[in-house]
């Protein structure tokens, strides 16, 4: 059974940082996509990030150059670093692994596998 653990969310002020990671188990693709999305009340579900099998990393406009998805050497643990945060960044944040059925991310894999999401609160 595919598990994906999510840690490293909190609060933080306008401009601060968070780094948040994923650990996934019983996930024998390793080298499958994988990605984040972030979800606020009342909104849709949106890919803020998404790493592929080769590395290619993709990212939704609204974070580009400010989120940095990566894996550890082993792609063992997903991680997305957060710098430059704003109050719209606040949402409670997915891991997400490659399935055959599921939400396409942003780069344009099928991401099927979820965690139980991390809460990010970006303060004004």
């Amino acid at each position: 059974q595919v598990q994906l653990t999510e840690s490293g969310g909190g609060s933080v002020q306008a401009g601060g940082s968070l780094k948040l990671s994923c650990a996934p188990s019983g996930y024998t693709h390793i080298n499958y996509c994988m990605g984040w999305f972030r979800q606020a009340p009342g909104k849709g579900r949106e890919s803020v990030a998404s790493i592929n099998s080769d590395g290619r990393t993709s990212y939704a406009d609204s974070v580009k150059g400010r989120f940095t998805i990566s894996q550890d050497n082993a792609k063992s643990t997903l991680f997305l670093q957060m710098n430059s945060l704003k109050p719209e960044d606040s949402a409670m944040y997915y891991c997400a692994a490659e399935a055959s059925f599921g939400s396409r991310g942003v780069g344009g894999c099928i991401l099927g596998y979820w965690g139980q999401g991390t809460q990010v609160t970006v303060s004004s």
